[in-house]
């Protein structure tokens, strides 16, 4: 009976870890991994502790476990990144850890001895590039919102669009505007070295976090801290190895910043190999070639980390140039990551202005709830005590309204978006979820 109560309950907590903001779609491979991750008694209390950030004293309350044993539970899942803990309004608050940002990367951040590191980084792999169709569920439907947005290198757009270039879309301002640092393994170069698929020479320690998150990280012994100098150097160290910058897609406390290669970075395989372009939100910018001074030598083709350029015959070639090729970018999937230009010595491809500018949800609290709402599970957000049996009738009410195409596409149109933002900013804070909108 223990070995199937067992059972249950993970299959109970993958329906929870599926109903966040990123998807985690069912099937053996993620039961493993919550098997391999979570006790029994960790699973069944974050099974029963709200979606949303919370008290040590509402998730007793609602868990109805005795303040002590419940604080020693959170203490350890929040020690594994099982759980995250942030200091909020002078309290600390809990909340259960998404498969990403969350149960993966802090996973696979994890040092130390006794720890199944090789174990769990086969399993994440088999789980995330297998037949579970993770990739499917979070961006099958042309979702929009996702976790990361590129950052342009500094020095790879036009000088005549220098201009357009935002604070938030600036790396080393990101780091001037921050107060507190960490730097940590990256999750996903972890995981391809331990599953034997990892083929670049690029160090581990490269994720860079700020704030909140740096908080989190350093005092869960996730990450170590940094100097802002050594953020800035390690940002310089990106551009001279030709890595792709990618940022926590908010505009306002950034609260981490990815230099990833394309051999190893999930985001990047989502969009190459997976087929998904959603899987990481484009820069303002986009990849532009001056034909007239290209040379045709094919780096910017060969460096694209989602080969969205590609060498094509010239049509009428001059018999005196040794040009015999064009490069011809792939719009539609340029990231706009500025990686081309770097090694481009005449200077024929630069970062120009995308005709529209890309809008990045103003906040964590926005992006959240956006990313629920495409992904259908924004009511588990707005009512978030799973054991509440008013709260489970709304959340079927409005899960089922929400999920309705006319209604998902009105709310997420420049129309609605705004005014259904603010709603839900002023509806969390008279619902005591204040805490929630300063994520």
């Amino acid at each position: 009976m223990g070995h199937l109560a067992g059972k249950d309950i993970y299959r109970k907590l993958g329906k929870k870890i599926d109903g966040m903001p990123s998807r985690a779609p069912w099937n053996k491979t993620l039961y493993e991994v919550l098997k391999s991750l979570y006790s029994v008694e960790e699973a069944d209390v974050v099974v029963k502790m709200p979606f949303n950030l919370s008290s040590l004293e509402r998730i007793a309350r609602i868990t109805r476990r005795k303040t002590p044993e419940l604080q020693k539970v959170l203490e350890g899942l929040s020690e594994k990144g099982l759980v995250v803990d942030l200091w909020v309004q002078g309290r600390t608050l809990y909340m259960p850890s998404p498969m990403v940002v969350g149960i993966f990367e802090f996973t696979m951040m994890r040092t130390g001895g006794g720890l199944k590191t090789k174990e769990w980084a086969k399993l994440f792999h088999e789980y995330m590039h297998g037949d579970s169709n993770f990739y499917a569920a979070n961006f099958g439907q042309g979702q929009k919102i996702s976790i990361e947005r590129a950052l342009p290198h500094e020095g790879s757009v036009h000088p005549e669009d220098f201009t357009e270039i935002l604070d938030h879309e600036k790396a080393h301002v990101i780091v001037e505007q921050s107060s507190r640092f960490a730097i940590g393994i990256c999750s996903c170069r972890h995981e391809k070295l331990h599953a034997d698929k990892k083929t670049c020479d690029i160090q581990l320690e490269m994720c860079a976090s700020f704030g909140a998150a740096a908080d989190y990280l350093i005092r869960r012994s996730l990450a170590k801290e940094a100097s802002r100098t050594r953020m800035h150097e390690l940002i310089d160290s990106a551009r001279g190895l030709g890595l792709v910058l990618n940022a926590d897609n908010i505009q306002k406390n950034v609260s981490f910043i990815c230099s990833c290669c394309p051999c190893c970075c999930n985001t990047i395989l989502g969009v190459r190999e997976h087929g998904y372009p959603g899987t990481i939100v484009t820069s303002s910018f986009i990849a532009r070639i001056a034909f007239d001074s290209c040379t045709g030598c094919g780096n910017c083709a060969r460096d694209c980390p989602i080969e969205a350029i590609a060498m094509a015959p010239e049509k009428n070639p001059d018999p005196k140039s040794k040009r015999k090729a064009l490069p011809v970018v792939d719009s539609s999937i340029c990231l706009g990551c500025g990686v081309c230009t770097l090694r481009c010595k005449p200077g024929s491809l630069r970062l120009r202005k995308r005709e529209q500018r890309v809008l990045h949800p103003e906040t964590n609290f926005e992006r959240i709830l956006l990313a629920s709402l495409e992904r259908g599970a924004l009511q588990n957000q707005l009512f978030d005590n799973p054991q509440s049996l008013s709260h489970a009738f709304l959340r079927g009410l409005i899960g089922g309204f929400l999920r309705l195409p006319p209604v998902k596409k009105a709310l997420m149109s420049d129309l609605l978006r705004s005014s259904f933002l603010a709603f839900l900013k002023k509806a969390a804070a008279l619902n005591g979820q204040g805490a929630f909108t300063e994520i």
